[in-house]
Parts: structure tokens; C-alpha cells; sequence
């Protein structure tokens, strides 16, 4: 498909309420929306690397720059039968994964139009229905916790993954298992500890969790592998996961037992779809996590989560866990029983509110072929 038109948007919109990491609250969302087009088929990506480079390199206006001055001058014009070829264009860009993925997740989506045939066919997905957890921020007692967690619980959510740092996670851990002893439960600690950590994190061992989520630096695969040859609890990696060459050294490595996909963060799709395979010949299942992505970037997130290795519940809340209005129509839901249902129609199955888009735009471009 020869990529004839790309706009890149810049949207920020607010949350209903702040979202408290190891990194700090976070109060609104500055994503980046890309639409491309070619002969009438309409595609349309997202990105979310932050406002800041907290979570990595990246960040939504350094994103915004990349796509301005760099991709979208080496893909306009070209003519691309597949994303391999198209990732082949942009790859003498080193790192750049946010950046990358928002062009290139815009191209898988244009193509399932183009087919008219939902995105999750194209990806080779093979499940029908996708198990959504909730992942809470931190919070200021552990009694706290465990309210929202319940609140969190009547809504359906199938898993719970609870924010942690130093002097906040193991009694909280605590009082969320006792409250609540058969949930699958889990805590992510964004990168907060070290391996001077080992017999402090050794604790959460009997609180029978799924998962501790990227204890040790972001960077960091090996001392993961150390940290993992001392406790019982599983390992997910996420942070230092940014290739499928990272995957490929985290297995060797036994760095962990798990990995969180992030499509943004390994640069797309056919990334992802790379990571999600080396995990499944090496018996690590993996799931999908979230940057709280706009109504676009959980419904892209939902149509990959079909794909056979996703086994475990992934972070895609509906569009009212952050945002009073949302960029698609219908609004990202949750069932009852916390599943969300894949597109029927083409594409992701949802319609992209462009009014409401330019509405909430920053900053934006446009390439011409």
C-alpha cells in the first residue's frame, strides 16, 4: 500500500482523577494519534511514552519531533506490501519505539480496512473474548488499598496488579491478599528497588502472587536473572524489554519468568507479535500492559490480546477509568464478567472521533505524498 497522507496529532486530554506511580501522579494523558491514508483506506494509530522520559527515553513531544522530521519523510510516497517492509524503512532510526510503533500500528490498521477484515485477523489472533485486570496506583494507607480494590472487584476486573515502592508494598500486599485470599494478584514496582532488595522482596513470597512487574532497573536484565534465582514469586519484565533481542536475552538469561507486552515500547506490532512467540517456544506467558492509552490504544491493545501466548488478564480498562470523554465510538467497556469483546467489523471496529481529536490537539503535521 503506497502510504499517500499522514497527520500526527499531539492530544492531551485529562484524567478524572490522578494516577500515583513510583514515578509520581500523573493528571492528564499527551498522546500521539497518527492517521494514515492510501487509495480511500483510512488507518489509525496511537502512542503514549508520557510527558516525561520517566517511564523511557521517550516522551510525547520528543515522539512528536521524531515523527515530524525523521518517519514521516522516510515513509510518505512509499509503497509498502507489508509492515516488515515497512519497519525496514525506518529502521536506520535507533530506539525511537513510541515513535515508531504510532506510524507503524496506523499501518496495520489501514490494512485491515483496506481488507475490510477486523485487525485481529491480520495479527493472528485466536481468541474470541479478552480478560482485562486493573492496575491501581498507589495509595495512602493499605486500607485504602484494599477499598479500591474491592471497587475495582464489583466491576468484573479478573486480576488486580497494585503500584509498590519501598514503604508501601508489603503490608499493602498484605492487606489486599488477606481481604481478599483467591484473587490472582500482582504488584509492579516500576524499577523502585535493588538487589541490596533481595531479602525485603523476599517477603512477598507468601503472599502467592502471579507476579512482581520490573522490580530492578529499567535497563537491567541481569541482575533480574539474579533477583529471580532468589525468590519464588515470578519476575515480569517490562521496562527492559524494547526488541524481541531483548526478549531473546531475558529467556537465555532466565531474567524472569514473564513478560508485559507494550506495543508502544517494542516499537508495534509485528515487534510484539516477535516477542509474544520467542515467550511461547520458551514457555513464558505473556500480557498485555498499558500507558493509559487513549479509547485507540486499548482498542489496538485488545486486538492483539487475542493472539494464542496472551494467557494471562491484561491492563485494558474501559475509556471511564480515565476519561470522562473518550477519541472512539463506542467507548472502550468492560463487560460484566471483565472480558472485552473483539471488533467484528474491520479494523478495530470503532469509529475515531476526529472532531473531538482536533479539539484536544496540542500540536500536529501533515505529510503529503
Amino acid at each position: 500500500m503506497r502510504i499517500e497522507r499522514i497527520e500526527v496529532f499531539q492530544v492531551r486530554l485529562p484524567f478524572t482523577a490522578p494516577f500515583r506511580t513510583s514515578f509520581g501522579d500523573t493528571l492528564e494523558q499527551l498522546s500521539i494519534v497518527v492517521k494514515m491514508q492510501s487509495d480511500g483506506a483510512v488507518g489509525w494509530g496511537e502512542a503514549d511514552p508520557l510527558f516525561a522520559p520517566i517511564y523511557s527515553s521517550e516522551m510525547s513531544s520528543t515522539a512528536f519531533l521524531v515523527l515530524q522530521e525523521v518517519l514521516a519523510p522516510a515513509v510518505i510516497g512509499r509503497d509498502f506490501s507489508n509492515a516488515d517492509e515497512l519497519n525496514a524503512a525506518m529502521s536506520f532510526v535507533r530506539g525511537n519505539q513510541f515513535a515508531k510503533s504510532a506510524i507503524e500500528t496506523a499501518f496495520w490498521c489501514m490494512c485491515a480496512n483496506a481488507a475490510g477484515k477486523p485487525l485481529h485477523q491480520l495479527l493472528g489472533g485466536t481468541r474470541d473474548k479478552v480478560v482485562a485486570g486493573v492496575s491501581i496506583g498507589l495509595q495512602d494507607s493499605p486500607e485504602a488499598l484494599v477499598e479500591e480494590a474491592r471497587r475495582f472487584l464489583t466491576h468484573g476486573y479478573q486480576r488486580v496488579k497494585i503500584k509498590v515502592k519501598p514503604g508501601k508494598d508489603i503490608a499493602y500486599a498484605r492487606a489486599v491478599r488477606e481481604a481478599f485470599p483467591d484473587i490472582p494478584l500482582m504488584v509492579d514496582a516500576n524499577s523502585a528497588y535493588t538487589l541490596d532488595d533481595v531479602e525485603h522482596l523476599r517477603q512477598l513470597d507468601e503472599f502467592n502472587l502471579i507476579m512482581i512487574e520490573q522490580p530492578l532497573a529499567y535497563d537491567d536484565i541481569v541482575d533480574h536473572a539474579r533477583l529471580q534465582a532468589q525468590i519464588e514469586t515470578p519476575i515480569c519484565l517490562d521496562e527492559s524489554i524494547h526488541t524481541p533481542a531483548d526478549a531473546r536475552k531475558a529467556v537465555e538469561l532466565r531474567s524472569g519468568k514473564i513478560i508485559n507486552i507494550k506495543i508502544g515500547r517494542v516499537g508495534g506490532f509485528a515487534n510484539a507479535i516477535a516477542v509474544h512467540d520467542i515467550c511461547q517456544a520458551a514457555g513464558w506467558p505473556v500480557w498485555v500492559g498499558g500507558m493509559m492509552d487513549l479509547g485507540l490504544g486499548q482498542a489496538l491493545k485488545i486486538e492483539f490480546a487475542t493472539l494464542p501466548n496472551v494467557s494471562l488478564a491484561n491492563d485494558i480498562p474501559p475509556s471511564n477509568r480515565f476519561y470522562a470523554e473518550d477519541i472512539v465510538e463506542p467507548a472502550v467497556t468492560l463487560n460484566p464478567d471483565g472480558t472485552h469483546d473483539i471488533s467484528s467489523g474491520p479494523g478495530i471496529g470503532r469509529q475515531v472521533k476526529e472532531a473531538f481529536i482536533r479539539a484536544h490537539t496540542v500540536q500536529q503535521f501533515e505529510s503529503r505524498a
